[in-house]
């Protein structure tokens, strides 16, 4: 793709070759015999004596006539000097290839004046950062001026402001950190300026737009700023093509583009913040071939249609259109069906949006089409048959979206000239004749999370081109054919992993000095581990297979490149090799096999290991010193071996350490109070748990600033848990930003890290959500004293675990500070007191253990608490209350009391407020009937007060009488 944009510059460069070609004068021979002037000739000299010509180039600039001399060309007549053209003739152009510049130069910062020069020409040579010199600005018959890539830096001369001849500028590729003059609005005879790649910043001037004769303006891949409404509704008259990708452009694209010059061929405002629509009104750009609105902000559909043109060969819009590229921006809606319309669309970007719906059936209309790309979108649907219609494409790419539906030959029928094919992470499933032949020869095949059938896909004995293969996640099963291990000798990337692939390698399975990657993770390969033979092999992953025996001690001789090694999840049995691993090795995953015998020395000399994981094997032996000499190391697993000895001090001299896990040996003596004395500013993970280790807790692990997880848990530990501890300060803050933790990270593969946290009463392994958890487990030692009410200034953590210990003393009511905790476990303690209520505030609170400890009183069965069973608070006689069966009799009494004290009350005082009410009431009503009513009615309220009277009375004596009674009793 990028071959075919380069193409199409060098196409619409080609007019401005030829309009250069005005200013060079290969010249006639009557010409060549021209004397040059004198006072030219000494300018020249004077000019060369200002270069640092080391290696004798203008060695030619020597005689009378300088019109002879190298890259020099004179007026016929009269000698003048009109030419100098010194750029590097070694520039490749399409690879940007700027190494052997033949010149080393300097220039001096006066020199005589050329009178006559109209073209100047000192591209792609090296000045060593020197100014562009002020001297250029004296040559007013100048018309070129060509100081690209010259390492030129400074802000630009304003004498250039006088060159009123000027017609091209090029200053591209230079150091100018500067704004865009101020003069340059003002040099009206310009036709073509390129600023592209200057360190320019500041405001575009917008009367670029009025100069008259501008035809060529490239500021792309500068700072530059601007309103894209204000800059695009400016005249542009003549204007060809406008470049301004990879800048500060803002704003709204005006429905005004449709004014711009009829000319307009290339537009270019990629990599921007562009924001809103893309107005209808630019399909009257009909000359338009190339329109690129990549990376930016636009939003909302593309126009459902767009407005045609009346000064135009054609009125459809855009019918010149070549290359559309609108990636990666917020569109959404459908694709819309006049893009089928663009016959001369050779190149259509879209992917990196929200686009859905599904693909247009018309786009089999695009027959010169050659890039089709509509990638990370929400399209949904099938896979147009008609798309093999497109005779022309060579580049099919529709991953990650939601299409569905059978894939099978004739969607392919005439992709004779396909290379790039890209239909991963949807829900195809491909349905290929056993006896198919692709009419192509693919060199990049991805098809990641499709359905390929049970078998390994025949058709790939054909494809003899393929540099690039990915088939992970594709339910193949059974074995490899024998002709899959010889068939692409340009192999570069193989990625055959989360299959049910089964039987062996080959020992015969070479790949060639150009692969990169094998990957063969997570299928069913057992027997001998073979490695395959490759000198520039940089990833290897045979990880979560049945391969056993040895690790080949060749290792190291046959992948002497190698940058990640993953054997992990394996049978493999043995030592690990004295000389394992190279100085590029940045990931050394051998954990979870059979390993045995100690771990060598040797490992240390892998100096640009970023992961080692040796966990989970049978290791024995002390930690080898040399692992001292791994200063880039970030992650640290040696868990789960039998190691033994003290923690090295040698460890300090890895500073770079996130994760020290040392999990499950038979390390012991004390903590080394240097952990955190300075060394390991980085450490986010520290798990000494299941060693035997002794001695208190040493106070200055608080120092660890960036500790997420501290595990000591089931050591010998005694003393009490330091107050510093609540001074972690990457535990004070609650972590709410995921952030997955990866080292070693080469073309898309690392180290992904992990490690088992005790949550919820059982370990609990963490990969991508690690970083949100915050631990503090000290459980399963001698600690004791009260508890550390400094803890609960922990604010971020999730799990605290201090149970199996002989801590004493009450919960502090402040325990509701930590208000993300997931897990807590006191239990096998010493604590006593009653719970405190504020406890019941921990709304996130998912397990709680509080059991076999010396906790009193009624249990505060309210808000959270009332989440969790009897278990939790199990082993506490002295405990009552929901959701044990303990009732708490005192407080039932008292509760009984004030229940049916407070009932009689308050229908006491409602009836006698009802009273009060008819009492002012009734008697008017009945006043004004009879007088035997009166007396009736007065009666009935004596009699109803009289019995609520009695009924209170009698109550209160009886609840009276049972209190004495109990008291008595007890």
């Amino acid at each position: 793709m990028l071959r075919i944009i380069i193409t199409l510059q060098l196409i619409l460069i080609i007019p401005l070759s030829l309009s250069a070609g005005e200013f060079v004068s290969h010249g006639d021979a009557d010409e060549v015999m021209t004397s040059c002037l004198e006072s030219d000739r000494e300018a020249l000299l004077d000019f060369k004596n200002g270069l640092n010509d080391s290696d004798s180039l203008l060695s030619t600039w020597r005689g009378s006539n300088c019109c002879q001399w190298w890259g020099i060309r004179c007026q016929k007549g009269t000698g003048a000097v009109t030419h100098v053209d010194l750029h590097n003739l070694n520039l490749e152009l399409l690879d940007g290839d700027y190494s052997n510049r033949y010149g080393f130069w300097e220039l001096s910062v006066e020199k005589k004046p050329l009178k006559s020069l109209k073209y100047m020409d000192l591209s792609c040579n090296r000045f060593f950062l020197a100014p562009i010199p002020e001297f250029f600005g004296s040559l007013q018959n100048l018309q070129y001026l060509n100081l690209s890539y010259a390492e030129f830096t400074g802000e630009f001369p304003s004498s250039l402001g006088n060159l009123s001849r000027l017609q091209y500028l090029d200053l591209s590729g230079n150091f100018i950190l500067s704004k865009v003059p101020d003069w340059l609005v003002n040099v009206s005879s310009l036709a073509t300026i390129n600023m592209a790649s200057c360190g320019l910043y500041g405001r575009i001037p917008l009367g670029l737009a009025d100069l008259p004769n501008l035809e060529i303006l490239r500021l792309n891949s500068n700072s530059l700023d601007a309103s894209s409404f204000q800059l695009l509704r400016g005249r542009w008259e003549k204007i060809r093509i406008l470049d301004l990708g990879s800048n500060r452009i803002h704003g709204k694209l005006p429905t005004s583009l449709r004014n711009m010059s009829i000319s307009l061929t290339y537009l270019d405002l990629s990599y921007n913040d562009v924001q809103g629509g893309i107005p209808s009104s630019i399909g009257k750009l009909c000359n338009l071939k190339f329109l690129s609105l990549s990376g930016n902000n636009l939003t909302g559909s593309l126009p459902e249609s767009l407005e045609e043109t009346r000064n135009c060969v054609s009125r459809s819009p855009l019918t010149s259109l070549q290359y559309l590229d609108l990636s990666n921006n917020q569109l959404s809606g459908r694709i819309p069906k006049w893009l089928g319309q663009l016959e001369n669309l050779i190149e259509l970007v879209l992917s990196n949006n929200s686009l859905s719906g599904p693909i247009p059936d018309s786009l089999h209309l695009l027959q010169d089409l050659k890039t089709f790309d509509v990638s990370w979108n929400r399209l949904n649907g099938t896979l147009p048959i008609s798309i093999g219609q497109l005779s022309s494409l060579s580049f099919l790419c529709v991953r990650s979206n939601h299409l569905t539906g059978i894939v099978n030959e004739t969607h392919f029928l005439k992709h004779t000239e396909l290379e790039v094919l890209d239909l991963s992470l949807n829900s195809f499933k491909l349905d290929m004749g056993s006896n198919w032949v692709p009419p192509f020869q693919i060199r990049i095949l991805d098809m990641i999370s499709c359905c390929l059938g049970f078998s390994f896909p025949a058709w790939l004995k054909s494809q003899k081109r393929i540099e690039y293969l990915d088939f992970s996640n594709d339910s193949v099963s059974g074995s490899i054919p024998y002709w899959f291990w010889k068939s692409s000798p340009s192999l570069k990337f193989l990625n055959i992993s989360f299959n049910k692939l089964e039987g062996q390698i080959p020992s015969t399975f070479e790949v060639n000095e150009t692969c990169h990657i094998v990957d063969f993770s997570h299928n069913l390969f057992e027997g001998p581990l073979t490695l395959p033979v490759g000198k520039n092999l940089h990833i290897l992953d045979l990880s979560l297979n049945k391969f056993s025996g040895s690790i080949p001690k060749n290792l190291s001789d046959s992948l002497p490149n190698l940058i990640f090694l993953s054997l992990a999840d394996n049978q493999i049995e043995g030592e690990i090799p004295a000389s394992i691993g190279c100085r590029a090795l940045e990931v050394m995953d051998l954990s979870s096999n059979n390993l045995i015998g100690t771990i060598p020395p040797n490992i240390g000399n892998n100096t640009s290991l970023h992961a080692l994981d040796l966990s989970k094997n049978n290791l024995s032996g002390t930690i080898p010193s040399m692992l001292g000499q791994l200063h880039h190391l970030q992650t640290l697993h040696l868990s789960e071996n039998m190691l033994f000895g003290q923690i090295p001090s040698w460890f300090q001299n890895m500073s770079t350490l996130e994760t020290l896990d040392l999990e499950s040996n038979r390390l012991l003596g004390r903590i080394p109070r240097w952990i955190g004395e300075g060394s390991f500013d980085n450490l986010r993970i520290l798990s000494l748990r299941s060693n035997e280790f002794s001695g208190e807790l040493p106070s200055t692990l608080s120092n660890l600033s960036s500790l997420h997880v501290l595990d000591v848990a089931d050591n010998q530990l005694n003393g009490t848990v330091p107050s510093t501890f609540g001074d972690f300060r990457g535990m004070t803050q609650v972590q709410n930003v995921l952030k997955y933790l990866l080292y070693g990270k080469f073309r898309n593969k690392h180290y992904e890290e992990n490690i088992v946290v005790n949550m919820k009463g059982q370990p609990l392994p963490y990969t991508r959500t690690l970083s949100l958890v915050i631990s503090l487990d000290l459980s399963g030692n001698n600690l004791s004293g009260d508890f550390p009410v400094e803890l609960t200034k922990l604010l971020g953590l999730v799990v605290l675990d201090l149970s199996g210990n002989y801590i004493s003393g009450h919960i502090p009511v402040s325990i509701s500070k930590l208000g993300q905790l997931l897990s807590l476990d006191l239990s096998g303690n010493r604590l006593s007191g009653p719970i405190p209520r504020s406890l019941a505030s921990l709304s996130f609170l998912e397990h709680l253990n509080l059991s076999n400890n010396g906790f009193s009183g009624m249990i505060p069965y309210i808000g959270q608490l009332t989440t969790f069973d009897a278990s939790s608070f199990d082993g506490n006689p002295g405990l009552c209350g929901g959701p044990l069966d303990v009732r708490c009799d005192h407080e039932d009494s008292n509760r009984e009391w004030f229940l049916k004290d407070s009932f009689i009350d308050n229908w006491f005082y409602l009836s006698v407020g009802l009273g009060f009410a008819a009492g002012l009431i009734v008697p008017f009503l009945v006043m004004a009937a009879r007088k035997s009513w009166s007396n009736a009615y007065f009666g009935l309220v004596d009699k109803v007060a009289e019995m609520l009277w009695f009924l209170k009375y009698k109550t209160v004596r009886h609840i009276r009488s049972r209190r004495r009674r109990h008291n008595n009793a007890v």
